[in-house]
C-alpha cells in the first residue's frame, strides 16, 4: 500500500459525482432543484439523446452575481445553510454545496447567469473539472445550465446508461414529480427539438387537481378522494385514489416531505394498513400527498441523492398518516360522489351518503325470505309484508315515482329489477345504478360483525400450555414496552430473558392460528414502526371469511323490497363501494353515457 496522501479536487469531484449522479435524471434533478431554490417561475428543460448528449437547464430565477459564478461550480461551497443550525433546519431542495462541481467534473459544463439588476450577465465553462475563465455573454435575468458529453471521461459509468428512451422516461417522469409540488411553477420538457410537456402554472384548487390529471391522467383525477388534515403539528394534503382504481403496479404513488418527494418505509407500511380492508389482493393505491412538518422533526441529510429521510418521532408520523387515510377510506359510501366508480356526470348532485335510512337491514344468505338482523344474526326473525314496504314506502316501487322530489332522490335511487340472478338494477337522480347485490351485502355483513366485535369487546382463550419463544432481542423489549397494548387486543405475553418471551392468551377469534408465527409478525412491526395492526388484521380476515359465507349469494331471487333494503344498506355503510376483497359494489351509468351508447343526440 502506497503511503497517503490528498486526493487531488478533480478526483474528489468525481467520487461525489459517483454518489449523485448515478445518471442524466440525476444531473436533471440537481439543476431543476436548483432553480426552483432561486425561486423560479419558470423552467424549461431541453434533452438530447436521453441526455447523454446534452442536458440545458433555463430559468427565470434570482441569478448569481457575476463575482460568485466561480465559487458556484466550486466544491461544496452553497448559500443555502452555513452553520449546523440551518442543517437542522433545511428548508431548501439542494443544500450539500456539491452538485455543480460533481456534474462539472464528469460533463462539459457550463453556467450562464444575470441578476435581474445586474447590466450584463456572465459564463464561465468547465471541462471535466477544469474551470475556465468567466466571460460576459447574453442572457435575460436568471439562470441557464448546460450539460453536453456527460460521462465522457469516465467511460465505465457511460457504459451502463440505458437506452435513449430509458432514459428520458426516467427525466420526464422526474419533471412530473417536481411539478406536482410546485404546481405554481410553470415546467417545459423537450427531448431532441420536440416539445414533449408542457404544465403551466396553477393557481387555484380547480387547476392544481387539473395539473394532477395532466400528470396522472385523467381516471385518477375521477376517482381520487381529497385529503386536508391537520393534528399534532402534522399537516396533511392532497389526494388518494379509491380502492377500485387501485392499480396493477405502485406507479402513482406520490409523497412529499416538505416539498421533498421521497420514499420512505414508514410511510409506505402506513399507507398500505389504511389500504389493508379495502384493497384487491395484488393492487397497488394511487395516491399524491403532501405532508408538512417542522423541519427539526426530520432529517433530510441521510441519503446522497436525498431521496430518503428519518422521521424523529416516526411512531406519531405513522399513527397521523395511518389514522388519517383511514378515516377518509372509511367515509367512503356506496351513492357518494367520492366513492363512484364511474365519473359522476358534470354539475349533477349526489345526496348525503352519510344520512341514515328509514331503517337498517340486512339478508340471511341461508334463507329464501328476507330477514332484519341485529348485530352477529343472532335472533333472527322472519320480517312480515308490512316491514318490507315501511322500508321504501307505500308499496314496493317500480323505479322513480313521478312525483318525487330530486332532492328526496336516495343517492342509490330505487330498485326496477334484477339482472340473471346476480345484479340488481335501479333508478337514480342521474340514470342507472347496477349493484353486485353479494359484493354489496359481503360488505354490509362484515361491517357490522366489526361493529359487533367493539361493542361487546374482545373474547380471549388462555393457552392450555404456555408458548415460550425465542425471538430477536429489540422484539424481546417491544413485547415488554407494549404489553399492555397487545393485552388490550388480547395477546398476553411477557418477557421472560433477554431473547425470550412466553406467550399465554391469544384472541379467541385465533383458535387454530400459528401463535408463534402471529406472535413474531405482531413483535416485529411492533420493533420497527412502533405499532401493529397485525392481531387486527388476522382477525377481520376471518370475519371477512364468515361475511362471505353469511351473505346473499349470486342466483337467489330477491323481492323489490329486499332490493330496495339492500340499496339503502350500502347507503348507510362504510366503505360500501367496495367488498371485503377490494372489488367494486356498484357501477353508475349517467344519461350522457346511456345516450352516447345508442347515439342520442348525435
Amino acid at each position: 500500500m502506497s503511503d497517503i496522501r490528498p486526493l487531488p479536487p478533480e478526483l474528489i469531484n468525481q467520487i461525489a459525482a459517483g454518489e449523485v449522479i448515478e445518471r442524466p435524471s440525476s444531473v436533471v434533478k440537481e439543476l431543476v432543484e436548483n432553480s426552483l431554490d432561486a425561486g423560479a417561475r419558470r423552467i424549461e428543460v431541453e434533452i438530447e439523446a436521453g441526455g447523454a448528449r446534452r442536458i440545458s437547464v433555463r430559468d427565470d430565477g434570482i441569478g448569481i452575481a457575476s463575482d460568485q459564478l466561480a465559487l458556484a461550480v466550486a466544491s461544496h461551497a452553497t448559500s443555502k445553510i452555513g452553520s449546523f443550525d440551518d442543517l437542522e433546519h433545511v428548508a431548501t431542495m439542494g443544500f450539500r454545496g456539491e452538485a455543480l462541481a460533481s456534474i462539472a467534473s464528469v460533463s462539459r459544463f457550463a453556467l450562464s447567469s444575470r441578476q435581474p439588476d445586474a447590466d450584463a450577465a456572465f459564463r464561465i465553462e468547465v471541462d471535466g473539472g477544469r474551470i475556465g475563465e468567466m466571460r460576459p455573454a447574453p442572457h435575460p435575468p436568471g439562470s441557464s445550465v448546460d450539460v453536453r458529453d456527460l460521462f465522457f471521461n469516465v467511460p465505465a459509468r457511460r457504459k451502463f446508461l440505458r437506452t435513449e428512451r430509458t432514459e428520458f422516461g426516467r427525466i420526464d417522469e422526474l419533471v412530473k414529480t417536481l411539478a406536482l409540488v410546485h404546481a405554481d411553477v410553470e415546467f417545459r420538457l423537450g427531448h431532441n427539438g420536440r416539445n414533449v410537456r408542457m404544465l403551466r402554472p396553477a393557481g387555484d384548487e380547480a387547476s392544481i387537481l387539473a395539473r394532477v390529471s395532466d400528470v396522472l391522467g385523467t381516471g385518477f383525477a375521477d376517482a381520487c378522494l381529497r385529503i386536508q388534515h391537520q393534528a399534532a403539528g402534522l399537516h396533511l394534503s392532497g389526494w388518494v385514489g379509491l380502492p377500485t382504481a387501485a392499480r396493477s403496479q405502485a406507479d402513482q404513488q406520490y409523497f412529499y416531505v416538505n416539498g421533498r418527494m421521497v420514499r420512505d418505509k414508514v410511510v409506505a407500511h402506513a399507507v398500505r394498513q389504511a389500504y389493508a380492508d379495502v384493497l384487491f389482493h395484488g393492487r397497488h393505491p394511487a395516491f399524491v400527498l403532501f405532508l408538512d412538518l417542522d423541519p427539526s422533526g426530520v432529517d433530510v441529510n441521510v441519503h446522497p441523492a436525498k431521496s430518503e429521510v428519518r422521521f424523529r418521532e416516526q411512531r406519531l408520523v405513522h399513527d397521523f398518516l395511518f389514522r388519517t387515510l383511514h378515516e377518509v377510506l372509511s367515509d367512503t359510501r356506496a351513492g357518494s360522489v367520492a366513492s363512484q366508480p364511474v365519473a359522476p356526470l358534470a354539475g349533477t348532485q349526489t345526496g348525503d351518503a352519510g344520512t341514515p335510512v328509514a331503517a337498517r337491514s340486512t339478508f340471511a344468505g341461508t334463507s329464501g325470505a328476507w330477514r332484519s338482523q341485529s348485530g352477529l344474526a343472532l335472533g333472527i326473525h322472519e320480517a312480515p309484508l308490512s316491514e318490507y314496504q315501511a322500508l321504501v314506502g307505500e308499496s314496493p316501487r317500480q323505479g322513480l315515482p313521478a312525483t318525487v322530489e330530486e332532492a328526496d332522490i336516495p343517492p342509490l335511487g330505487y330498485a326496477l329489477a334484477q339482472l340473471k340472478s346476480i345484479f340488481v338494477l335501479a333508478e337514480n337522480a342521474h340514470g342507472l345504478v347496477l349493484v353486485d347485490m353479494h359484493a354489496a351485502h359481503e360488505r354490509i355483513t362484515y361491517e357490522r360483525m366489526k361493529q359487533a366485535r367493539g361493542a361487546s369487546g374482545l373474547r380471549t382463550q388462555m393457552l392450555l400450555v404456555p408458548l415460550a419463544l425465542s425471538v430477536a432481542s429489540r422484539e424481546a423489549e417491544a413485547a415488554e414496552e407494549y404489553a399492555e397494548a397487545l393485552a388490550n387486543w388480547g395477546l398476553e405475553l411477557s418477557r421472560s430473558g433477554p431473547d425470550q418471551i412466553t406467550v399465554r392468551r391469544i384472541p379467541a377469534l385465533l383458535e387454530g392460528a400459528d401463535v408463534g408465527q402471529l406472535t413474531r409478525d405482531v413483535l416485529g412491526e411492533l420493533a420497527q414502526h412502533g405499532s401493529s395492526r397485525r392481531l387486527e388484521e388476522l382477525e377481520n380476515e376471518l370475519l371477512s371469511t364468515m361475511a362471505c359465507h353469511g351473505s346473499v349469494r349470486a342466483g337467489r331471487r330477491l323481492t323489490l323490497a329486499e332490493m330496495n333494503a339492500l340499496l339503502r344498506d350500502m347507503e348507510a355503510t362504510e366503505r360500501s363501494g367496495q367488498c371485503n376483497h377490494g372489488r367494486p359494489t356498484w357501477v353508475q351509468l349517467g344519461m350522457h353515457e346511456l345516450d352516447r351508447l345508442f347515439n342520442r343526440g348525435r
